[in-house]
């Protein structure tokens, strides 16, 4: 990597109790394979703090460098400390360093910022010769930043003791066929460690932990993965940050152990300078993996019965709910047998059926909620009925639905019953037409009726004398059908 020419240097400012101070940045063109760097170059005072150097997007900070020179002027000598910040390049093309501002010893010190231009990586050439340059203007102070900072010095660095650990923790150590067991992998570490461990490509490393901790004899129900936040708690008495890096819930589909294998995690442990005094924060990058204790959770055969192998496992309530209060013969409707608690929701059968006489029923409609907080996987699983009653009398419910199931409160068989009570009345008899006596209509018309009974055959009467009509009427027009033919005729 190359110093910048000193034309990019800021102005140095007035010389202070604390210093003078400016900002160089490094070459704005360069390839992939090399740093970009940004310096600050104290004189005239020691350093007593500075605030942080700025992120820049599409590059890692990788490292610090710091650099002191002793010069000697007319006989006096001065000391310049540098501290730079080295920056590598995720991919090629141009990148924006916004303006920024580093604060040294409490004076700010600003830098108007430049456009990055990141180029295919090079191999070594051969420099040119000394005092030229390809453009044949004259050389500025530019060189090589290992050969004026040197290189980082290994044997200059101490790698502390953590007390980090990895750890592949389960809520319980032995479960039923089909009950669940809440897996979770987390990254301990003290207070103490935070300034040397730091998280390396997690998500890169994430997919191949979740493929190891897959169990092909369990059905699973994976958490959403969640911002990795530490929390505070306490181990064996200490004070530890843990970070949870993986969660999930598995119930296990047969009576084979669940078995994890170790799992490794890569992290970034820094390495910190033998001689802190110059600069607090210099270190120096490096690995280190951890490792998890392999896990082992039994699994319990569920104990015998008839439908062992279709029932679900949990801890589970009933919750009733019917659309009306008084039934009718005839009159659909509508009943919910919702099932509330923890488990499996996923393999919840329907309630069994015992048809009744007198009732037809249709159904359900199946609608499914789930809730995953705290490390539990539960919810809500409803089951709606339409019932038509055929018969008047009680409607027994808790004949006509049942749900077994395997109650892990008590380890044993439950069932879950209806208690609601419907009573179906009979359907009233349809009303004869009675008028409003009040009416004026058929006031009046009752009045003008007439009231004289009638005999019960008078419309069979009627009928005869229709008849006789008919056969009068058919006479007439067969004579005046024989009587237009004679005269036609003559």
């Amino acid at each position: 990597m190359l110093l910048a020419e000193t034309s990019r240097a800021q102005a140095v400012p007035p010389a202070t109790s604390t210093g003078q101070a400016v900002v160089v940045l490094g070459r704005t063109e360069f390839p992939i394979n090399e740093y970009f760097t940004i310096s600050f170059t104290l004189r005239g005072a020691p350093l007593d703090r500075y605030s942080a150097f700025p992120d820049i997007e599409g590059f890692k900070k990788s490292g610090k460098l710091n650099t002191t020179t002793t010069r000697t002027v007319g006989g006096q000598s001065s000391i310049e400390l540098t501290i730079t910040q080295r920056y590598a390049a995720y991919q090629e093309g141009e990148f924006e360093l916004p303006p920024f501002t580093i604060t040294v010893n409490g004076n700010p010190i600003r830098s108007p910022g430049a456009t990055l231009e990141v180029g295919p990586q090079q191999t070594a050439t051969t420099p040119p010769a000394t005092g030229t340059n390809p453009n044949n203007q004259p050389l500025q102070g530019i060189g090589l930043l290992d050969e004026l900072f040197g290189k980082p010095k290994p044997d200059a660095y101490v790698e502390p003791k953590d007390h980090a650990f990895l750890a592949l923790v389960a809520d319980k150590s032995s479960v039923y066929v089909g009950e669940g067991v809440h897996v979770s992998m987390y990254f301990y570490l003290t207070p103490a460690d935070q300034g040397l461990l730091d998280f390396y490509n997690f998500a890169g490393q994430l997919p191949g932990i979740m493929q190891q901790l897959q169990q092909r004899t369990a059905w699973e129900e994976h958490f959403e993965d969640q911002e990795i936040t530490p929390e505070t708690i306490t181990v064996g008495g200490k004070s530890y940050l843990r970070y949870r890096l993986y969660e999930t819930e598995l119930y296990p589909l047969t009576a084979e152990a669940l078995r994890f294998p170790i799992i490794s995690l890569q992290m970034v442990k820094y390495k910190v300078a033998k001689d802190p005094t110059a600069d607090p924060t210099d270190r120096l990058e490096g690995y280190k993996t951890y490792f998890t204790e392999p896990l082992i959770i039994a699994v319990k055969p569920l104990p015998p019965h008839p439908l062992r192998d279709q029932v679900a496992v949990g801890r589970y309530q009933l919750r009733e709910a019917i659309d009306r209060t008084t039934f009718q013969v005839g009159q659909t409707f509508t009943y919910t047998f919702s099932v509330e608690g923890e488990g499996n929701l996923a393999t919840l059968s329907a309630p069994t059926l015992r048809p009744q006489p007198g009732v037809e029923l249709y159904g359900p409609d199946i609608q499914q909620d789930l809730t995953r907080q705290s490390g539990r996987v539960g919810g809500r699983k409803r089951f709606t009925y339409r019932l038509v009653p055929r018969q008047p009398g009680p409607l027994l419910l808790d004949s006509l639905l049942t749900l077994v199931y395997f109650n892990l409160a008590t380890a044993r068989y439950d069932t879950l019953r209806p208690q609601l009570v419907v009573s179906v009345q009979d359907a009233p008899q349809k009303a004869a037409f009675r008028p409003r006596p009040d009416d004026p209509f058929y006031t009046e018309a009752l009045q003008a009726a007439d009231n004289t009974l009638q005999p019960l055959d008078a419309y069979r009467d009627v009928r005869r004398y229709a008849n006789i009509v008919l056969v009068l009427l058919l006479g007439l027009a067969g004579f005046g059908w024989w009587r237009g033919g004679r005269q036609g005729a003559a």
